[in-house]
């Protein structure tokens, strides 16, 4: 059996959708020699679902009733454009397009909870976002089905049973065996491919949760896992795990296999295509992870696996992250404490924030923050409430520096003899790029810069070039 995971890209209108569909009929109806003929689906939300669910359930939190009803409006629309284009006037039409208006309704009503209580929790903001997944789930089997293939979607809620920790909740993998065995093997015995919801599942009393951001990738392993899955390939909008983002480097190279240490230092760093929890099931398991092009789907992307062959190329790779936020706080005196700057931290963490990258050295009175540009804002509210807000305003400095980027040079043993964390180094000096803040593990195999987002297309390209990516991609 092989579980396949298509991200928010691979669904991100009609278009996409519909290859989704042509990807999932040729494997399970024409599978290539020696491959499994047995199908699961592991679905996302449409890209950017997920993320306007967010700023809907904080507007509510606010009283912005305007705001939410639009963002509510926008997503019926977007949705039902996929099922009225792919679905025509067929009953599946009909009864998908139902269910959307119902989902949607529903999520208005939970939105106006949380303006009455003027409060967003973590465990209302797990709700809130599983509604994507679900919508996703339900208009690729109406599609499927409506292509002549026995499908059946299924939550994840009924599934996937978690701890309480509500925005990264963690599977108890017992029950989730259990419940996959019972539920999903009987249909794949029966030739019904299930399409299930990634990112979210359910508490053992059934309270909704998630399993943090892009956490459908961790879904589609823990269920490879308790399925004994042959495989589980991740589809995304790249050739695999390249040595730097196409879209900035037209000739990187993709890393055709990878150990599952090595995946997981680039999912670590942050590399989009692979979310960082998603190895340790398939490591365990010793099942073959696999990255591909949705877009490209006869490309054999990067195979992940404990031992890669010997011949094959070993290259670091460059990681960039943009839209981000440096936020700051602290204080001009050194009444500024590692202690607070503990608590700050908490008290994003308790709020689901991911900070994706911070520094304090000792000279330092204050702390730097990087987070997404989209959570700036009430990252900063989240900041003032755990601070007393006048206190704050005499004593301490909160504030947006600027728009920042990351950029992440990992690098795998053997690649040269001093490594790639001193040629990172020479290479950004020699490109005069300002450098905000690093971060480093006790190791020459890997550095994160902290930079102006202005700088990072030309840092990337000059950065591809001077460690010879380029020569080796040709």
């Amino acid at each position: 059996m092989i579980v396949h995971k298509f991200g928010g890209t691979s669904v991100g209108d009609v278009h996409r959708f519909s290859n989704v569909a042509d990807i999932v009929i040729k494997y399970h109806h024409d599978p290539p020699v020696g491959a499994p003929e047995e199908s699961l689906v592991v679905v996302s939300a449409m890209g950017g679902v997920t993320n306007r669910l967010i700023d809907g359930a904080r507007a509510a939190a606010e009283g912005q009733d305007s705001v939410y009803r639009e963002i509510k409006a926008h997503l019926l629309s977007r949705h039902l454009d996929v099922v009225e284009a792919l679905l025509n006037n067929s009953a599946e039409r009909l009864e998908v397009g139902g269910l959307v208006e119902d989902r949607l309704h529903d999520l208005e009503r939970l939105y106006r909870s949380i303006a009455v209580l003027g409060e967003l929790t973590a465990r209302g903001l797990d709700v809130v976002t599983s509604f994507g997944e679900q919508l996703s789930a339900h208009i690729l089997a109406a599609v499927l089905r409506e292509r002549g293939v026995r499908v059946q979607a299924i939550s994840a809620t009924e599934l996937m049973v978690t701890d309480e920790h509500f925005g990264s909740a963690v599977p108890l993998m017992e029950p989730t065996r259990e419940r996959l065995e019972e539920q999903v093997k009987p249909l794949i015995a029966r030739g019904v491919v299930p399409v299930i919801t990634g990112y979210i599942g359910a508490t053992e009393e059934g309270v909704t949760t998630t399993l943090g951001r892009s956490g459908s990738d961790y879904s589609a392993a823990i269920i490879g896992a308790a399925l004994g899955a042959d495989e589980v390939w991740i589809w995304s909008d790249v050739d695999g795990i390249l040595t730097a983002d196409p879209n900035i480097v037209p000739q990187a190279k993709t890393l055709d296999e990878l150990s599952y240490a090595e995946a997981a230092d680039l999912a670590y760093f942050g590399a989009d295509v692979l979310h960082p929890k998603t190895i340790r099931p398939v490591v365990e398991n010793g099942i073959p992870l696999r990255i591909l092009n949705s877009f490209n789907p006869d490309h054999p992307g990067t195979l992940i696996v404990e031992q890669p062959r010997e011949d094959r190329a070993v290259l670091p790779a460059i990681i960039s992250t943009t839209g981000l936020s440096l936020i700051a706080i602290g204080s001009e005196d050194d009444s500024w404490t590692l202690r607070m700057a503990a608590q700050a931290l908490q008290r994003l963490s308790e709020a689901g924030f991911d900070v994706l990258m911070f520094s304090q050295s000792l000279s330092e009175h204050n702390l730097n923050l990087v987070v997404r540009e989209q959570d700036q804002a009430h990252c900063l509210k989240i900041l003032r409430r755990a601070f007393d807000y006048d206190e704050l305003d005499s004593v301490y400095n909160l504030g947006v520096k600027e728009k920042a980027a990351t950029i992440s040079v990992v690098g795998v043993p053997g690649w040269n003899d001093t490594g790639v964390v001193s040629h990172a180094f020479l290479a950004l000096g020699k490109r005069n790029t300002r450098v905000i803040a690093v971060a480093q593990a006790a190791t020459e195999h890997s550095v994160s810069f902290c930079i102006p987002e202005e700088q990072v297309a030309d840092t990337v390209l000059f950065l591809h070039r001077e460690l010879g990516l380029e020569v080796s991609s040709q």
